[in-house]
C-alpha cells in the first residue's frame, strides 16, 4: 500500500466527466455500514474502476453524518481509485446542507414530488449552496417508481420524465447530474422491467448533463448495456446489495458454532459478497480500468 497516492473524495462531476465520451457508466452503490462500504471499495479496486458510494438519509442517521464522511474518507485515502461520497435521495434541504458541510462530495436533492417550478427553485438553492464546498448536485425530474427509504411512488402514478422539460431544468438549476424516470423502479421488480429506450435516447440528445438510472436491481444485463450506449452515466444499485449483505450474515449465523463469539467471523463474508456484486456490475457498466 506504500505506493498508493493519497486522494481525497472526488465530486460526482469529476467522476462522471468521461462517461459519455468513452461510453461507460459509473456504479452508485448504496451502503449501510462499514462492511458493505469496504466491500464496495474492494470490488472497485480489483476492477480499477471509479466508484460512487451512496448513503441514504436513513443510512446517515444510522451511522452518523460525520462518522459516514470520516469512514469513507479514510477508505478513499487508502486506495488509488476515484471515490465519490454521495448523499442519495435526500428530501430535506437542511439535512442536505448539513451533509455538504460535513464533507460529502456529492448530494442528491429529490424534489421530484413537487411541481416543476418548485423543483427548479429547491434544486438551484442546493446547487448554489454546494458551490462554496466544491460539492456536486444530482436532481430528479419525473418520478421513479417503487420504494426508496420513505419515498413511495406507485407504479401507475410514476411519471416518466418529459424530454421537453429537461433543457430548462438543467440550465436554470446548474446541476451536475440528472436522474430521469423512464421505466425503472426502486426495489425488486414484480415483473420484467420495461424501459422506454426511445425516451432515454431523446433526452440524451438534447442535454450534455450526465444522466442517472435509479432502480438498478433486477434490470437485465443487455438493458443495462443499452442504457449506457444511449447516454446513461451513473447507475444506482441498492436493494441487491442489501440482500447480499443480509444473506451473507444469515449464512454465517447458520454455519458457525453457537460458541463462536468473534463478530468478525460473522461479518467478514459481507465484504467479500458485496465486492463480488460490485465487480459484476462494473463489468456490465463498462467502468473497469477507467480509474482516472
Amino acid at each position: 500500500m506504500g505506493d498508493v497516492k493519497m486522494r481525497g473524495l472526488v465530486t460526482l462531476k469529476e467522476i462522471l466527466k468521461n462517461t459519455r465520451k468513452e461510453g461507460y457508466a459509473v456504479g452508485g452503490f448504496n451502503f449501510n455500514s462499514y462492511e458493505d462500504a469496504q466491500g464496495i471499495i474492494n470490488g472497485a479496486v480489483e476492477k480499477n474502476s471509479p466508484v460512487i458510494l451512496m448513503a441514504s438519509m436513513g443510512a446517515c442517521k444510522y451511522i452518523g453524518l460525520h462518522q459516514t464522511v470520516g469512514m469513507i474518507k479514510g477508505m478513499a485515502a487508502s486506495v488509488d481509485i476515484p471515490v465519490c461520497l454521495h448523499l442519495d435521495h435526500a428530501t430535506d434541504k437542511e439535512f442536505i446542507k448539513e451533509a455538504i458541510k460535513a464533507g460529502f462530495s456529492s448530494v442528491m436533492i429529490d424534489a421530484s414530488e413537487k411541481d416543476y417550478e418548485t423543483n427548479i427553485r429547491d434544486t438551484k438553492e442546493i446547487v448554489d449552496f454546494a458551490k462554496a464546498y466544491n460539492c456536486s448536485v444530482e436532481s430528479e425530474l419525473g418520478k421513479v417508481g417503487g420504494k426508496e427509504e420513505n419515498i413511495v411512488v406507485s407504479e401507475k402514478d410514476a411519471l416518466f420524465t418529459k424530454a421537453a422539460d429537461v433543457p430548462r431544468f438543467v440550465e436554470e438549476t446548474g446541476i451536475d447530474a440528472l436522474a430521469i424516470a423512464f421505466g425503472s423502479v426502486h426495489g425488486f421488480y414484480k415483473s420484467e422491467p420495461k424501459l422506454d429506450f426511445e425516451r432515454l435516447e431523446e433526452i440524451s440528445k438534447i442535454t450534455d448533463c450526465p444522466l442517472v438510472l435509479h432502480g438498478g436491481t433486477g434490470i437485465p444485463v443487455e438493458d443495462f448495456k443499452k442504457c449506457v450506449t444511449l447516454g446513461i452515466s451513473k447507475i444506482n444499485v441498492g436493494t441487491e446489495l442489501k440482500k447480499t449483505y443480509t444473506d451473507a450474515v444469515r449464512k454465517m449465523c447458520n454455519e458457525l458454532p453457537e460458541k463462536e463469539v468473534d463478530p468478525r467471523k460473522y461479518m467478514a463474508p459481507v465484504k467479500v459478497a458485496c465486492a463480488e456484486v460490485v465487480k459484476g456490475k462494473i463489468e456490465v457498466f463498462g467502468s473497469a480500468n477507467k480509474s482516472l
